[in-house]
């Protein structure tokens, strides 16, 4: 342990998984591919959409930021669980445990509240078409991926700092991967009703909310393509919104299981996976594999590039 001349903590030790024996090699190789598939395919989604004037749209744009997000999670996540099962476990500053909770917690949130703006988006497109370019302009959606930032830096700042003010005693060792929460508030021998409050009234705005907004806009979405007549029409307009609520359901599935499942170590650990390691890396395969706009494009440019390499 670690300790400045106060007993305050200075250093924390991240367990991670134990007991993983001869496969820890196997898992290492497996979280390594997992991180290269992620960055590239996300990359990959935002410079098909930069690329593509077909692509210059509304929907398109969040999805890029979407990819942003997923990039963002990996990078502060993914090396840091491959330096602990590389060597049985890791130690980082008790600054550094706070940034990395900060940023994971941001790019969460703002994950949410990015899904209930492209929700409202396709409600637009499909409910409202006449008017969906005069609501969902460029200005609208910088104004609201911005809006959504800016909340978000400064409520999870506060919470950052109100966990930093807390006296951190001993021991320093937390059986997880990364800096969550729970774990970090485990750690300490204050009292942590203020900042559990704070979390929980958090949650509010920043997951309730937006989850009401999805669900309202889904319900409006699908009345009004069950009026179109065509069987053709129907799948035709679902299909426009099928991949947003794919990655609606991956991220929303995976943070009930957490609530759902027995809330042991190991158990929690293991389905903290989903939305840290898995959600990011099957974001852009859900769009680009169910997404014909996205394959058009990606096959328009890749015989370009094909193209200017043969000659």
């Amino acid at each position: 342990m670690q300790y400045n001349n106060s007993n305050t903590v200075t250093e924390i030790l991240l367990l991670g998984f134990q007991n993983l024996q001869s496969f820890k090699t196997y898992f290492f190789l497996l979280l390594l591919l997992i991180f290269c598939v992620t960055l590239c395919g996300n990359l990959l989604i935002i410079l098909v959409v930069s690329y593509s004037r077909s692509l210059h749209s509304p929907m398109y744009f969040f999805l890029t930021q979407l990819s942003a997000l997923d990039i963002l999670l990996s990078t502060i996540i993914i090396p840091l669980i491959l330096h602990v099962v590389l060597y049985d476990g890791s130690s980082v500053s008790f600054i550094g445990c706070l940034i990395q909770f900060y940023f994971f917690s941001a790019s969460e949130t703002m994950e949410s509240l990015l899904l209930s703006v492209m929700s409202y988006d396709r409600y637009q497109a499909i409910c409202h078409p006449l008017h969906y370019t005069l609501v969902m302009d460029l200005t609208f959606c910088i104004k609201s991926v911005l809006l959504c930032w800016g909340m978000i830096f400064a409520v999870i700042l506060t919470l950052s700092v109100s966990i930093s003010s807390l006296q951190f005693c001993g021991p320093n060792t937390i059986d997880h991967y990364f800096c969550d929460l729970d774990p970090l508030l485990e750690l300490s021998c204050s009292d942590t009703f203020f900042i559990k409050l704070i979390d929980m009234i958090m949650a509010v705005p920043f997951a309730v909310s937006p989850f009401t907004v999805i669900v309202v806009s889904y319900v409006y979405i699908i009345l009004t393509i069950l009026k179109i007549p065509s069987v053709t029409g129907r799948q035709k307009t679902f299909s426009t919104c099928s991949s947003h609520l794919a990655v609606v359901s991956l991220y929303y599935g995976s943070l009930l299981t957490i609530y759902l499942f027995p809330n042991t170590r190991n158990a929690k650990k293991i389905l903290s996976m989903l939305y840290t390691v898995v959600t990011p890396l099957l974001n852009p395969i859900i769009y680009s594999l169910s997404n014909r706009d996205i394959r058009k494009a990606f096959i328009k440019i890749k015989s370009k590039v094909s193209f200017f390499l043969l000659n």
